[in-house]
């Protein structure tokens, strides 16, 4: 307890009051006193949009409003930041101590350190975590494994951290009763003790923004660096923002948020699993023309795709901003055939993305960090980024981003059960505090079981029929979850979650209406503190 106000009612941990003291968590209690109220109306319009797209409403389109913002040339953001120059490779995860060592370590220029969808919202990931970074940016971490200390080497990668969504909350803490903002949290407790270190090494305090759905968002977000920056006497635009463009509504809008960003704006990143999860989302009740294959055939070659990330590199170099490509989630593998196939699709994803014109990629394992290294480098030459290759040859329209159809392809009975297993094998790592979980040789996050999920409701709401004409109902889908629900657990043995897991997948794939995210209602009813 610190105040009247303010409860901090999570369990206390080993040195949780190096991050909980006072003036930190006073510091998040004056972000949210100045910024909660208009949080929760952009949160209410993200509402009414959703349900003006779903009926069709107010179709989805450039903003007329905005397109002064669009058509002007003249504005660019921010020159790129010290150690943000060249982002050739970044490499994400989320932040224990282990991979917060390997990550730094990993060769790769940035690393993603992320509490938002690698990781599982328990009290001890959040404030461990914390603790991981404070330590990391003063180089006081470690860990040892099988007997071998490993510590931070002399070049680590610049760390851009990944606070939570706009739509969560930390239970955790309150004021007046009320969830503080897991954004607040997360942003504001890493940037309390951290900026002015950060600075005095050359760096600064960075961040990656995710789910963002409008530039109205991203201009809150910029209010909070300005408060931030002016609480703690640091110069405004000392912070920099590397913006996800995973939902369907912010590609329509690119443009306007870089510029409200822009004294503080870095980049943008193709989020390529979350902006399918969008789509599916928002157009689940339009019909066959919105129903997309299975899983592992949206590939980032089909032409809705293509648009897309044509789109944000264009944008981007306009405004001199870095454009950042999607993430290989391959883990390497001990079979010498699956690893060279693998890692070959990896460098043909890299070196599609090097020659669009990104200016860098994602990996989520330090054993592809070479793969993309050397992709980059090959492009790139002796230059730090493409900058200065416009891509004035692209021209996207919204009936361009919004042929969901050009996916072609079809619904499987292999893609159905997959979408099935791995939902309920995610769920379950999730929910013992593993938000970055392997699954079949890949680094999962949250975003799959998010698309699994929705695809599994779309498929039954539009009676989508699998490639022998059967068509997919809800009781063809109980019954192979039963069955796919057997083999996870014989395959996971005891201490499994499964349970929970099978009643979360349910209550938002089965039900008769589409929840905005399994990760809220299974934060606040199913996630508990682990020790």
């Amino acid at each position: 307890m610190f105040t009247s106000r303010i409860d901090v009612a999570g369990p206390r941990g080993e040195r949780f009051d190096e991050i909980l003291t006072p003036a930190a968590v006073d510091f998040i209690a004056k972000l949210d006193n100045a910024f909660a109220g208009r949080r929760r109306e952009l949160l209410d319009a993200r509402r009414r949009r959703r349900e003006e797209l779903a009926s069709g409403e107010r179709p989805l389109d450039f903003l007329p409003e905005t397109r002064w913002i669009r058509n002007d040339p003249s504005w660019q953001i921010a020159p790129p930041a010290p150690g943000l120059e060249d982002r050739r490779v970044e490499i994400t995860g989320p932040t224990d101590r282990k991979m917060t060592v390997n990550a730094l370590n990993s060769g790769a220029r940035v690393w993603l350190a992320d509490f938002e969808d690698a990781t599982s919202p328990t009290w001890q990931n959040i404030i461990g975590g914390q603790l991981n970074l404070f330590d990391a940016i003063r180089r006081n971490i470690d860990f040892e494994s099988n007997g071998k200390r490993y510590a931070i080497g002399d070049a680590p990668a610049t760390i851009v951290a990944r606070p939570r969504g706009w739509h969560l909350v930390e239970k955790h803490i309150r004021i007046d009763g009320r969830p503080v903002s897991a954004s607040l949290v997360d942003f504001g407790l890493y940037f309390f003790h951290n900026a002015r270190q950060l600075l005095a090494r050359g760096s600064g305090p960075y961040f990656y923004l995710p789910k963002l759905e409008s530039h109205l968002e991203a201009r809150l977000w910029n209010d909070v660096f300005r408060l931030a920056q002016q609480e703690l006497g640091i110069p405004q635009g000392t912070v920099r923002a590397t913006v996800l463009i995973e939902t369907i509504t912010a590609a329509f809008e690119m443009d306007e948020i870089l510029y409200e960003l822009r004294e503080h704006a870095a980049g943008l990143n193709a989020g390529r699993w979350d902006y399918i999860f969008s789509i599916i989302k928002n157009f689940a009740d339009h019909g066959a023309d919105f129903v997309l294959p299975d899983r592992a055939q949206v590939t980032m070659t089909v032409p809705f795709m293509r648009a897309y990330t044509e789109l944000l590199v264009s944008t981007c170099h306009k405004r001199g901003a870095h454009a950042i490509g999607g993430m290989a989630a391959f883990i390497p593998s001990k079979d010498p055939e699956v690893n060279a196939n693998a890692l070959e699709k990896v460098r043909q994803d890299k070196e599609r993305e090097a020659g669009d014109g990104f200016d860098g990629s994602w990996v989520a394992h330090p054993g592809l960090v070479p793969v993309c290294e050397s992709v980059f480098t090959e492009t790139l030459g002796g230059w730090p980024n493409q900058l200065g290759r416009l891509r004035d040859d692209v021209e996207v329209t919204a009936e361009d981003l919004l042929n969901v159809a050009s996916a072609g392809g079809e619904v499987t009975e292999k893609g159905l059960r997959a979408n099935i297993n791995v939902g309920l094998r995610y769920v379950d790592s999730w929910l013992r505090g593993t938000g970055a979980a392997a699954i079949a040789n890949l680094m999962e996050d949250a975003a799959t079981a998010e698309i699994a999920r929705c695809q599994v409701w779309q498929w039954i709401r539009n009676g989508t029929k699998l490639e022998d004409g059967t068509a997919v109902t809800a009781e063809l889908v109980h019954g192979w979850l039963d069955e796919e629900l057997a083999e996870v657990r014989a395959d996971l043995g005891e201490g499994n979650r499964l349970d929970d897991a099978r009643a979360i997948f349910v209550e938002t794939a089965l039900g008769e209406k589409l929840p905005g995210f399994l990760t809220t209602g299974a934060y606040a009813r199913y996630l508990t503190d682990l020790h």
